[in-house]
């Protein structure tokens, strides 16, 4: 006996809801009332004679049936939207958009994309940079570079590197009167940071070269985005606390040195962040391919400059 597909807005419904763990959100993303979402998952129950969810005060969750369900569901979307893509086969269809950091687009990303182009002429590129994260999906963003510890959720997040905090300033600064050549110089220089997520850094570099907290309460100045920090380190105008995915190219064209030996690893990175149902797209996986092999064949700064100096004081720790 054949088996009746229950309502097609009823599936999208539990999934949505069960992706997000919320009504609320569900509602949000399918562009309806959280109060229809909820109607169209009672209906979807009903059909299936199956409770799908637990609705309790503190939230949702699935139950037994519902936990069994999710993965077919899930992927049968997930091939309707592959097989309509590869149907249609149009041009927006080979444009590839990626949201990333404006810092990390003009240091790391924009220097290296030429050669993506060149790899993948058949895919048009569009970049858009920003300091706010953006809900991919709404945005119609393929792919995103984003700065965290990985924990984004409904989203597959794949690694690309990790940070060392250490400072950094203009070669100048190492000669006359006031030269850096200890931590306990930093009292008599200018301190540029990042505000937001790393605005931090300079107490944690600080307290692990064992210098006083009062050295990071002096002249300060202080910057919304890295690039803007940086380049007032590049113009002398003080010390930035560096972090290595912003500083490395600056310190490989001699615009800005390390002074001090001393790198703090940080547990903030890289990411690209992709929809999971987008994740496995032939564009996206060309840019993560692309992406990943660019990071690892990119040696890091430490590595080039003890080369170049034989070994002296800007070796990594």
């Amino acid at each position: 006996m054949a088996v009746r597909i229950p309502s097609l807005n009823g599936l999208k419904a539990f999934e949505s809801a069960a992706r997000h763990m919320s009504f609320t959100q569900a509602a949000q993303e399918l562009n309806v009332t959280q109060t229809a979402i909820s109607h169209q998952i009672r209906r979807l129950e009903d059909e299936l004679g199956v409770r799908l969810f637990l609705r309790a005060k503190d939230g949702l969750t699935l139950t037994q049936e519902g936990r069994a369900y999710l993965p077919g569901v899930r992927s049968a979307f997930n091939e309707l939207r592959h097989s309509t893509e590869s149907l249609l086969g149009r041009r927006e269809n080979n444009t590839l958009t990626i949201s990333t950091l404006v810092s990390f687009a003009s240091k790391w990303l924009l220097p290296r994309l030429g050669s993506f182009q060149e790899a993948f002429a058949n895919i048009d590129v569009r970049v858009t940079a920003s300091t706010e994260l953006t809900d991919l999906r709404k945005a119609g963003i393929d792919a995103a570079i984003r700065y965290g510890r990985g924990d984004w959720p409904g989203l597959r997040a794949d690694p690309l590197m990790s940070d060392e905090i250490f400072p950094v300033c203009s070669p100048r600064l190492l000669e006359g009167p006031n030269a850096l050549e200890a931590p306990a110089d930093l009292a008599r220089h200018t301190l540029l940071q990042v505000s937001g997520m790393t605005g931090d850094d300079w107490n944690l570099w600080l307290d692990a070269a064992g210098q006083p907290q009062e050295l990071a309460e002096g002249s300060r100045l202080t910057f919304d985005l890295a690039m803007m920090a940086v380049q007032a380190a590049i113009d002398g105008l003080g010390v930035c606390i560096g972090r290595s995915t912003y500083v490395d190219e600056d310190l490989k064209a001699g615009r800005l040195v390390a002074p001090f030996d001393l790198k703090l690893k940080s547990d903030l990175g890289f990411y690209l962040v992709t929809p999971l149902e987008s994740a496995n797209s032939t564009k996206v996986q060309a840019f993560r391919g692309w992406l990943i092999e660019q990071v690892d064949t990119t040696p890091p700064v430490g590595a080039e400059l003890a080369r170049d100096s034989g070994g002296s004081a800007w070796t990594t720790s």
